[in-house]
């Protein structure tokens, strides 16, 4: 099992991470960061991609899916935004957000990464 600090710093070990955040979705604050800067603002993304996770189990329930959700995508021009809710019990409430430069970073091993990431992590 890792810690959040473990966890975090292999988050940033991914080719082309920016930031990294562990959330919880139910108050949008951060639990931990790494990384970061005056162009990327790892508390407002905290709490702004706890907006997105809302928005997407809610449109779950609405239509009555019973999945859960993987991990969310956003891409931007020179950005990948990957969002992972954390499915093990003591994860309950929590997602992973990572930032990766989009020219350095490889999107199926990042995802892969974070999914090994989330099974080690005990919160």
């Amino acid at each position: 099992m890792a810690s959040l600090d473990v966890s975090l710093k292999e988050m940033m070990a991914i080719d082309g991470a920016l930031g990294a955040v562990v959330v919880d979705y139910n108050s949008g604050m951060a639990l931990g960061a790494l990384g970061g800067g005056k162009d990327l603002d790892l508390q407002i993304a905290a709490a702004g991609n706890t907006e997105v996770v809302k928005a997407k189990m809610r449109t779950m329930d609405s239509l009555q899916l019973k999945d859960i959700i993987e991990d969310v995508l956003i891409t931007l021009g020179t950005q990948y935004h990957v969002i992972r809710p954390l499915s093990g019990r003591s994860g309950q409430g929590l997602f992973l957000y990572v930032a990766l430069d989009r020219n350095r970073a490889n999107l199926a091993l990042a995802r892969h990464r974070l999914k090994q990431i989330e099974e080690k992590l005990d919160i």
